[in-house]
């Protein structure tokens, strides 16, 4: 059972697997239609990647390779032992590709040592100066040279951690790689999945073990074992647990010896190590990120970014690099899709698209992987490769309107940025009033929950649209609205909150939340809605982000704030695409709290929130200006 809960684990959190109809069918179609051949492919320095290869059955022609490199295991191992589906959707597997997957660098049944979003290293001295790029390289130097009836043309895809690995794909290229299709991948770990803008999600916290538990050998079963709560209240387990510090005995963390705090050697999980000695964004997860390398991709590499835009996991990860391919590499196809999934539902094949309560449509994942990533693939690795795809630069969903939009740039060129104002009858206005101070105090002893859900969950998913009328009836969670809307309000790019705050304290969170309040009146249903919940005055959370207050001028370098002096907190919301229909208000929330999903601050100024001791944490009284303003990109 242990193995089984773990690999359930590894699926929920970033791997994605396809929920496929008729699975017995499919996993015949692979063992009829597909020859699996197991081996091992060497490094340059000499380390063997284990890799698992189906070919199709029909020899009479030839094909190119889908290559997936993943830290999540190849399974089921052996050769007589294939996997019910292959291929990044069903359609690419039925019309035959030569699909590829391998455990990367330390995980599973490969050999070397791991690293958790290992660091590129730009000039290469020597064989010993190993990354993800340079065995991605070597594995399809290999490929093209030993895998029969390929026809030299190779695309790389993965979502979330598997699309970080085909993201750096494109660095350093190899000649045959012509098309990547990075999805829900990974940019940058204080930014993307166990840390936003600072904070650490503590809806993580069970995930740690996954990528930070060392392997010395080759394995074909998980060794890693996942902290027992042993409660299903999340809420209450990490409320009654206290400082994170408390924490640390799950990860044997308290062996770590302070002079030698790099000694991976003393800890059981050398990852939750990472994360407590480094809290800030200092060289180590600078290093790791993506995203500034993005900057020189071959001109002869195609990208198709894909994301979902209630991804309560890698939202930050899609966005950034698709805008930074295009920003810096002008002569190159790139495009982006961005549509109304959590993490890696489009992948799946269920009729009925829905996002926890809120349900967008039926099909929409299958049509985007027949009519948009299919048709991607196809051209580059077996049409004629040209930028006349056929495809949209941006196909981005609007969310509110519940349709596809095509656009020519992302955000779209005829977007125009419009400024809204908190005021003090809790109403969101677009000119600036008076200023006033709005009060209200966060007690660390009762923190404003993110979901209505009592569970125990790995990083939720509903709660990206999840209604939001219980905080708004919370006196520490401020609440601004407009008037009922006359005409459509579509917003299309990002959000900027740009606060006003003050606090008696000397730090404090802020978390912005923008939501879609419904008519009273609606006549729109949802069957996939729980049963307390209505669609009537439903506050539909279209975006949310947190800032760690103590972050707000340096990620690199944190700085206290002076007791109950104005100060500014600029707060990005990643983009959207969402017409608030006639009808409807547009509304704002502003709190201190949000948990567990993130970790409580102190509200007392600490180094490092990870060593923070109980007496740290104090009730204070927070204050948000009436000058504060929300910058919206605004579609006319």
């Amino acid at each position: 059972m242990k193995a089984i809960f773990i690999i359930l684990l590894v699926v929920s959190l970033f791997s994605c697997k396809k929920t496929i109809t008729s699975e017995a069918t499919e996993a015949n179609f692979v063992k009829e239609n597909y020859d699996k051949m197991e081996t091992t492919i060497t490094m340059r320095d000499g380390v063997k990647l284990f890799t698992a290869i189906y070919s199709p059955k029909d020899k009479s022609k030839k094909y190119p390779i889908l290559l997936q490199r993943t830290p999540y295991s190849c399974q089921p191992y052996g050769a007589d032992s294939l996997k019910k589906s292959i291929a990044p959707n069903k359609f690419l597997m039925e019309e035959g590709n030569i699909v590829v997957y391998q455990d990367v660098r330390g995980r599973w049944m490969s050999e070397g040592t791991y690293d958790n979003m290992r660091a590129y290293i730009p000039n290469k001295k020597s064989n010993k100066d190993i990354d993800e790029s340079s065995d991605t390289y070597d594995t399809i130097d290999w490929l093209v040279k030993n895998v029969e009836n390929n026809n030299g043309n190779v695309g790389t895809w993965g979502i979330s951690y598997p699309g970080f690995y085909s993201t750096y794909s494109t660095i350093d290229a190899h000649p045959a790689l012509k098309a990547a299709s990075p999805q829900a991948c990974i940019g940058d770990f204080f930014f993307d999945d166990f840390h936003h803008n600072g904070a650490y999600l503590l809806s993580y916290f069970r995930a740690t073990s996954l990528f930070g538990t060392p392997k010395d050998a080759p394995s074909d079963t998980a060794w890693y074992s996942v902290p027992d709560l042993k409660t299903k209240d999340q809420y209450q387990f990490f409320l009654d647990a206290g400082p994170l510090s408390n924490l640390n005995h799950y990860f044997q963390y308290e062996k770590l010896d302070e002079t030698s705090p790099q000694n991976k050697d003393k800890v059981d999980d050398f990852f939750w190590a990472e994360l407590i000695e480094h809290p800030n964004y200092d060289e180590v997860w600078q290093s790791k990120g993506i995203i500034q390398h993005l900057k020189k991709i071959k001109s002869s590499v195609a990208t198709m970014v894909v994301g979902g835009e209630f991804d309560a996991e890698d939202l930050y990860g899609p966005l950034e690099t698709y805008k930074t391919i295009e920003k810096y590499n002008k002569d190159n196809y790139n495009t982006l899709v961005f549509g109304p999934w959590s993490h890696g539902q489009w992948a799946r094949t269920d009729v009925e698209n829905s996002v926890g309560n809120y349900y967008f449509g039926d099909s929409i994942s299958i049509k985007f992987q027949e009519q948009i990533e299919t048709k991607f693939f196809n051209h580059f690795l077996k049409g004629s490769g040209n930028k006349n795809s056929g495809l949209p630069e941006a196909y981005v969903y609007d969310s509110g309107k519940k349709e596809w939009k095509s656009y020519e740039t992302w955000p779209p060129s005829g977007a125009e940025k419009i400024s809204m104002y908190l005021s003090d009858n809790q109403k969101l206005t677009t000119s600036e009033e008076k200023e006033i101070g709005i009060k209200f105090i966060s007690d660390l002893k009762k923190p404003v929950p993110y979901s209505e859900d009592i569970k125990t969950v790995f990083t939720p998913k509903k709660y990206m649209t999840d209604d939001q009328r219980f905080a708004a009836r919370r006196g520490d969670v401020l609440v601004f609205e407009t008037d009922i809307l006359k005409e459509d309000f579509t917003l299309a790019g990002d959000i900027l909150a740009k606060l006003q705050v003050a606090t008696t304290g000397t730090d404090a969170d802020w978390i912005v939340k923008v939501i879609d309040v419904h008519p009273a009146d609606t006549e729109e249903t949802n069957e996939k809605m729980q049963d307390h919940l209505k669609m009537s005055n439903y506050n539909l959370m279209v975006r949310s982000e947190v800032m760690r207050g103590k972050f707000r001028n340096s990620f690199t370098f944190p700085e206290p704030f002076i007791p109950n002096k104005k100060t500014a907190v600029n707060i990005k919301l990643q983009d959207v695409n969402h017409t608030f229909k006639k009808g409807h208000k547009l509304q704002i929330q502003v709190q201190s709290t949000w948990f567990p999903l993130i970790d409580l601050n102190p509200q007392t100024y600490v180094d490092n929130i990870f060593k923070a001791t109980k007496e740290d944490f104090k009730t204070q009284t927070h204050t948000v200006f009436t000058s504060s303003s929300i910058e919206f990109s605004v579609l006319n």
